[in-house]
């Protein structure tokens, strides 16, 4: 592939990537970090693993900036109390894991920090889908039966 074609494909990723950001959901965008710091942790083993030092710490060094800037400044400690500091220790024992696997060369950390934000990358994608997009708890039936009941129903809206 050319130089050229590289940069023309670089920069249709980037603009892909602004036109996904302006049309997120706050959900969506915290998802979108996640997915970014997993696919720089990812890059960093990878890296890792075929003696590239400069890539790797590159790598590494993005992932701790999504969490610590993307991630970590998201939280809203005001209303998330305990949860969000909670989520905060957990994100700054993530950061400290990523500089002991660059520093060391290693990638059981990474491992463990990937496990993390795979985890929480779910947990939000499941909290953060779109209402229609969610099965119903009770069938359309059920649901119907309910009503007639006159009890709370918690099938479509």
């Amino acid at each position: 592939m050319s130089l050229g074609a590289k940069k023309a494909l670089a920069a249709y990723g980037k603009q892909n990537l602004q036109s996904q950001v302006e049309s997120a959901s706050p959900g969506r965008l915290i998802v979108m970090l996640y997915e970014g710091a997993i696919k720089s942790i990812q890059l960093g083993r990878m890296h890792m693993q075929n003696g590239e030092i400069a890539e790797k710490g590159q790598a590494i060094s993005k992932a701790i900036s999504i969490i610590d800037e993307g991630l970590r400044l998201a939280l809203d400690h005001e209303q998330g109390g305990e949860l969000a500091a909670n989520l905060d220790a957990l994100y700054f024992y993530m950061m400290q894991q990523l500089l002991e696997a660059n520093l060391r060369n290693t990638t059981e950390p990474l491992d463990q920090v990937l496990v993390l934000l795979n985890d929480l990358k779910e947990a939000w994608e499941s909290i953060s889908q779109p209402a229609a997009a969610q099965p119903p708890l009770l069938s359309e039936p059920a649901a119907e039966a309910n009503q007639d009941r006159g009890t709370l129903s918690y099938g479509k809206a």
